[in-house]
């Protein structure tokens, strides 16, 4: 069999893997422009922080197609289909939409000089913008792949900046300090821009201090706007706050207590939107927030025995995982299937993992960048299982877990993916 044009775009990618994680962005400018600059123009929201962006992206997209808006949204990475990355008016392109995209951006590469070659991250920023541009976009929305000053997608000026929250991850690349990483975080506000950030202490400072010398609008949610929640259970979540100047109270389907801010970042996005010239009102932020989806993010699927699985994948989402996962669990026993990739404070996530439950199998997705799980087997009292791969995993801990347990599935959103993938979810 001749593989897909899909199969060989994924190949192209892979053929690049090695160069790894490359931060800058000389190589995605020279990229856009041999593309014609397609990122001009372009008017939107773009997300950075270290936790509750993607959640913030899909709930503020859903608000603009609740609108009427012709919308693109861009995430990563992606759970199961590099298609996910790219979503057109709430659903992803097809597989030959993307290899289509692909092709066009590698044939646009490949004059470039050696020192301008983009990494596969680059390739698919360009892909999504292209396809952004291609689509008329009326609304951009773009999350932020690590950090912000040196991503790929700090090309784009959309208007909104937005920093969700900043805590410790990615330090080998961003910086060991909370402020050290803020200040990468902060760097996707550009002068002009709408901010809003729902960073606290150090991290504030420094976003505050970006948004003062660039001359940008800071929203700091929790304070300028203030909101109020509560946790629905199952049922996600319910937001007090405020849009264009009157109280508005949503309901969203995404579970867990932390959502709550997540949502109260949003409405306040899309209040800034409605700010810059967007048609959003009231109505329509209750709609999109109330048909939002992100999968992958405390997804309860129902069986002998139910499963929950998160990509919580630093310490931070670790724990606020944990406290979500008891409250949905209730007093019943739980197994978890936990992974996680090699740049992570592995550490950590294990002992606040250790909090919710002693029983425990690891595993290694099919990723390069994954820890050994016999390493992450040490690090839990009693020693966790090893499994050699996700499905092993996956048996392993249904058996363990027999009919009345919850089975947890976290510490990586790759790890997450291939469980929905084996689920057919």
């Amino acid at each position: 069999m001749t593989p897909t044009a899909y199969a060989r775009a994924v190949e192209a990618l892979d053929s690049v893997a090695w160069r790894g994680i490359m931060p800058g962005l000389e190589r995605t400018r020279a990229l856009l422009a041999a593309l014609g600059n397609p990122q001009v123009g372009l008017r939107g929201a773009l997300v950075a922080g270290t936790n509750g962006k993607g959640s913030v992206c899909a709930t503020v997209d859903s608000v603009c197609r609740a609108a009427g808006y012709r919308s693109v949204l861009l995430t990563s990475p992606h759970l199961i289909s590099y298609c996910e990355r790219i979503v057109r008016n709430g659903s992803p392109i097809s597989e030959t939409e993307f290899a289509a995209l692909i092709s066009r951006v590698w044939e646009a590469a490949e004059p470039l000089p050696e020192e301008l070659q983009p990494t596969g991250f680059e390739v698919l920023t360009a892909a999504g913008i292209l396809a952004a541009r291609e689509a008329d976009a009326e609304v951009l929305i773009c999350e932020v792949g690590l950090g912000g000053r040196l991503d790929s997608t700090n090309v784009l000026d959309l208007g909104v900046a937005v920093v969700t929250t900043v805590a410790l991850d990615h330090q080998d690349l961003l910086g060991d300090t909370i402020p050290e990483i803020a200040r990468e975080k902060a760097a996707i506000i550009k002068p002009g821009n709408r901010a809003l950030t729902g960073a606290s202490e150090q991290g504030l400072s420094e976003v505050q201090a970006r948004a003062a010398q660039v001359g940008a609008t800071l929203t700091v949610v929790g304070v300028d706007v203030p909101f109020t929640g509560s946790s629905a259970g199952m049922r996600g979540v319910v937001v007090d706050s405020v849009f264009d100047g009157r109280p508005i109270s949503v309901h969203a389907p995404l579970r867990g207590a932390f959502q709550m801010a997540n949502i109260a970042t949003a409405v306040a996005v899309c209040d800034a939107l409605r700010a810059t010239g967007f048609a959003l009102d009231a109505g329509a932020v209750a709609l999109g927030c109330a048909t939002v989806r992100w999968p992958g993010r405390m997804d309860w699927i129902d069986g002998d025995p139910p499963l929950l699985i998160d990509g919580a994948h630093n310490p931070a989402g670790m724990v606020a995982m944990v406290a979500s996962a008891r409250e949905l669990i209730g007093g019943r026993r739980c197994v978890a299937i936990f992974a996680a990739m090699r740049n992570k404070d592995v550490e950590s996530m294990a002992a606040g993992l250790s909090n919710l439950t002693r029983e425990i199998v690891v595993t290694a997705p099919a990723v390069e960048r994954t820890t050994p799980p016999a390493d992450l087997a040490g690090l839990f009292h009693p020693r966790a299982e090893v499994a050699a791969d996700v499905k092993t995993a996956l048996d392993r801990a249904r058996r363990l877990a027999g009919r009345d347990a919850v089975v947890v599935v976290c510490g990586s959103l790759y790890l997450a993916g291939e469980v929905l993938e084996l689920l057919g979810v």
